[in-house]
């Protein structure tokens, strides 16, 4: 369900992302889990209530999932870097100018600072972080006007090639056109500390929260 008003995420008094709650038949959250990691112990809950709730066959054991992309469980050993709100109300790390240390990020261009998002007046913005984990993903939404919002992504001042997440072609090219969790780096190789950039081509788009895999 889309929640572009927050409206469920008020509701909850919800601080984190991502968070899951898990509610039994009768509409009790029985269990909550904040923060990427404990994939295991989230399905045995869930079989757990299937159980109580009378469901037939369910399943004793794990199941691995052939998940790929942004779906695909990190390596919790190699993230570094936390998850980041860029809105006020939240923002962490934030640094105006300057070299970025290791989960550092910064803005670039003409920038309205809201609450919970930051929102490009103008086209050619920029967001920069410095960061260390595998995945590199970051909330996203166009404009009121719902039109796409082209950018380009590079990573260390070059473009992503096979550390291009499924969002982004190798160049670094790529459009918001809705408002959810969009995947821009996916190395394939060692982890180390990089640095990620974004541009954006149009204006109006908002930016919310990185998260990292």
């Amino acid at each position: 369900a889309i929640d572009n008003n927050y409206k469920v995420w008020r509701a909850f008094n919800n601080q984190y992302w991502p968070a899951h709650y898990f509610a039994d038949a009768k509409g009790q959250i029985r269990y909550h889990h904040f923060g990427e990691g404990d994939y295991a112990e989230s399905e045995r809950v869930i079989q757990q209530l299937l159980r109580e709730a009378g469901a037939q066959h369910v399943a004793g054991g794990l199941i691995e999932a052939d998940a790929k992309g942004v779906q695909q469980a990190p390596d919790m050993n190699e993230v570094q870097s936390p998850e980041t709100y860029l809105g006020a109300q939240r923002a962490e790390n934030f640094v105006k100018s300057g070299p970025l240390a290791l989960n550092n990020w910064t803005l670039e261009g003409q920038w309205n600072v809201g609450g919970q998002q930051v929102t490009l007046d103008q086209a050619g913005g920029r967001i920069a972080y410095r960061f260390h984990a595998r995945d590199l993903h970051l909330v996203l939404g166009p404009g009121a006007d719902g039109k796409p919002v082209r950018f380009k992504v590079t990573i260390d001042g070059q473009a992503p090639a096979d550390a291009h997440g499924t969002d982004v072609a190798p160049d670094g090219r790529g459009t918001v056109t809705e408002q959810r969790l969009y995947q821009l780096v996916r190395q394939p190789g060692a982890v180390q500390d990089r640095t990620f950039t974004i541009e954006f081509l149009d204006p109006n788009v908002s930016a919310y929260a990185f998260t990292f895999g």
